[in-house]
């Protein structure tokens, strides 16, 4: 019996380590989005490991859409930044440099009670103070019932043999006597 690989249908190489290896090199998957533009990210930054470099360069030269984009990203990168508006840098910074009476004040609020969580708290407590009380007693009830039961002194409710011991005319003492008598 062969194994097939259930998408494509194809009989699956023998079992050996080998032959899986080659098999799993042959086989396409899907290539996920994400993790392809954050390679690429990494390759404009120059942050990827020389190993990841040489496959996403590799890569690249596959998609030609790809390239562009990048050859984009460094063109936008080594561009001069347009220079900051004047103005709106010394508004910035009178903001943050403002004097302390025109800053403001911070008001802080009370902090805020939950009744609810106080019925919680109490309802547990309560809880497990009723299962404690109720413990108690049954374990001393049914001790004090046991007690009681083990401690009685009861009289023997079947006499025969008692009485056969006392007075042997009767019982089974009786049937044994008749024949060493008469």
């Amino acid at each position: 019996m062969t194994r097939t690989d259930q998408t494509s249908g194809e009989s699956l190489p023998n079992s050996s380590d080998k032959a899986i290896w080659q098999y799993c090199q042959t086989t396409d998957i899907e290539p996920d989005e994400a993790e392809r533009l954050l390679d690429l990210a990494g390759f404009v930054d120059g942050r990827l490991d020389p190993d990841e470099h040489e496959r996403v360069a590799a890569c690249l030269m596959a998609d030609v859409e790809a390239a562009g984009d990048i050859a984009a990203a460094r063109a936008l990168a080594a561009a001069p930044q347009p220079a900051a508006d004047e103005a709106l840098i010394a508004r910035a910074v009178a903001l943050v440099a403002a004097p302390a009476e025109m800053r403001g004040e911070v008001i802080p609020f009370g902090r805020l009670t939950r009744p609810a969580r106080s019925v919680l708290f109490v309802a547990r407590w309560g809880s497990l103070a009723a299962a404690i009380v109720m413990t108690s007693w049954l374990g001393f009830s049914l001790g004090s019932n046991t007690s009681v039961a083990l401690s009685q002194i009861r009289q023997p409710t079947d006499e025969s043999f008692i009485g056969d011991l006392v007075d042997p005319s009767g019982g089974v003492l009786h049937s044994i006597s008749d024949g060493f008598g008469s």
